[in-house]
């Protein structure tokens, strides 16, 4: 089998998606991506995207109630329900599931990010985690029975309430669970690029060494990122 990461940017194909999909001939989960209609869900419902930056320099989206209220409007339905339209209009029984449903992705809830407001060290907490195991009963009964599980966050915390995740760190809890033959990202951006400004600096290849040593350069203190 495989695992599909879609993307949530507003250009994602994804009828191309779906219609590759119905060309498989081998079992597929995704891993469902939704940024682009949560922003659009969250800016009508008036509470638009809050960034945080943490007192070391790391960004992430700040998941209070209103945000998880987005994820679960966004991601876990008008994309995911459109998503599964399209596949089951080619013929691919696809059937979507947030990782709170039968705690198909369980996670633990970060402590807290430090930030500098004010001239002070706040904590800030809020629903927000890393995955940390999948339920791989869940998806095996699924893919044997002919479905296309399409996965979406939010997932569970320790206590079963909703967080937010990462979905490359999903895939990852879910490939242990899984051991797919292939991992396929589909993603707006052209690919990893050597210079994120410059779009012909694709690497065509990279091995899991490579990859390991380009997202530690990228993670210390002063290294270039990596897009």
């Amino acid at each position: 089998m495989i695992i599909v990461k879609v993307g949530g940017g507003a250009g994602i194909n994804l009828e191309g998606v779906a219609s590759d999909l119905e060309e498989l001939e081998t079992p597929a989960a995704v891993v469902l991506g939704g940024n682009a209609e949560r922003d659009r869900i969250a800016e009508r419902m008036g509470t638009p995207k809050k960034v945080l930056t943490s007192v070391s320099g790391y960004t992430s989206v700040y998941s209070d109630e209103a945000a998880i209220a987005a994820i679960m409007m966004s991601y876990a339905g008008l994309r995911a329900s459109r998503f599964v339209e399209l596949c089951q209009c080619r013929g691919v029984n696809a059937i979507s599931l947030s990782g709170l449903d039968g705690r198909a992705v369980q996670g633990e809830r970060n402590r807290g990010i430090r930030v500098r407001e004010g001239g002070k060290t706040l904590l800030k907490r809020d629903y927000s985690g890393k995955p940390r195991r999948a339920n791989g009963s869940l998806f095996r009964v699924l893919l044997e029975a002919g479905y296309t599980p399409v996965l979406t966050i939010p997932i569970a915390d320790e206590r079963g309430f909703a967080i937010n995740s990462e979905n490359d760190d999903i895939v990852n809890v879910l490939q242990d669970e899984l051991r797919a033959e292939r991992i396929v990202q589909l993603i707006e951006a052209p690919g990893f690029l050597d210079d994120p400004e410059d779009p012909s600096s694709l690497v065509a290849r990279l091995t899991p060494a490579d990859e390991r040593a380009r997202t530690g350069a990228a993670l210390r203190p002063g290294g270039l990122p990596q897009a």
